[in-house]
């Protein structure tokens, strides 16, 4: 038992890793410092409850959600067999974060089982993404809200992309995203709530990208992704990424809880393209994706 035997509470509270503890139905018995600092969520609100009661309700990069099947604490306690997986938790403050969770079984002298451990770390590029955000402070290419980069930023980037490609055929492609219903959600529910709305998102946009990736803020509700080294199929893996877990991403606040979905549209560089033709197609398959019903992609 965590205190009372070979692991003292002190011990696990010094760990970076978050880790916690369930018991047969799931529910949360310990709760350590780092799974705090790494959900947002205290002990005080998470323990004697089960994770999936409004609580990491962890999904795949799908979008699935793992509590209603494919859990890897659900199986270990069916099978006593310890698993590894990279899954994606929900931070309190709304956003995805991903995360590589383990988890163990926990026996009694018997060897029935008792319940489970899982361990679980920040599988984000923080640090890199820290670098970068001080950086761009510096060069004022930040923008206020998000602490994504901005417009002015992804311009010079997309020219450098632009002139790669030209010289090098390197390819490339980008991703144009664009909150469904936003003017509703502010219109209803005022600006702060349009405001951290928008925080969420481009947390679980910066937070699951990969490292070589770059996402900012185009303006008001839009976002833009440059995504280099890439082909279609690879894309559209990127693109279906943001979409799935966005619409994963909830804050719960009252009169009612925040949540959102992207419509997006992708395009690959072609010979030739100027920045404008290249966002101008990028542009025209979000429209798509809007008039097709939202929260979907069109790529091309």
């Amino acid at each position: 038992m965590v205190g009372q035997g070979t692991i003292p509470v002190r011990v696990l509270d010094d760990l970076y890793d978050g880790v916690y503890f369930l018991d047969p139905q799931r529910r949360i018995t310990y709760w350590n410092n780092a799974a705090e600092k790494l959900t947002g969520y205290p002990a005080a609100e998470v323990v004697g409850r089960s994770c999936a009661d409004n609580i990491l309700v962890h999904v795949n990069e799908l979008g699935d959600n793992l509590c209603q099947g494919g859990c890897p604490v659900a199986l270990t306690l069916a099978d006593g067999m310890a698993r590894e997986a990279e899954v994606f938790l929900l931070h309190k403050a709304g956003h995805r974060l991903p995360v590589l969770v383990r988890v163990s079984p926990l026996r009694d002298d018997r060897g029935q089982i008792t319940g489970a451990l899982e361990v679980f770390a920040d599988n984000s590029i923080r640090l890199e993404t820290q670098l970068r955000l001080e950086e761009l402070q510096r060069l004022a290419m930040l923008d206020p809200l998000t602490r994504l980069p901005n417009r002015r930023y992804l311009e010079r980037q997309l020219e450098a992309r632009l002139a790669e490609h030209a010289r090098q055929g390197w390819p490339f492609g980008v991703v144009f995203m664009d909150l469904d219903h936003f003017k509703s959600i502010n219109d209803r529910l005022g600006h702060q709530a349009g405001d951290e709305l928008l925080v969420m998102v481009s947390r679980s946009l910066e937070l699951n990208s990969r490292p070589f990736d770059l996402v900012g803020r185009w303006g008001g509700e839009e976002f833009l992704a440059i995504i280099p080294n890439v082909d279609p199929e690879a894309l559209q893996r990127v693109a279906e990424r943001y979409r799935a877990l966005v619409a994963n991403c909830v804050i719960f606040r009252q009169p009612e809880p925040l949540r959102a979905t992207i419509s997006l549209g992708a395009a690959l560089v072609r010979e030739g393209d100027t920045m404008d033709s290249l966002l101008a197609r990028a542009d025209q398959f979000m429209y798509q994706s809007k008039q097709s019903g939202r929260d979907r992609l069109t790529l091309g």
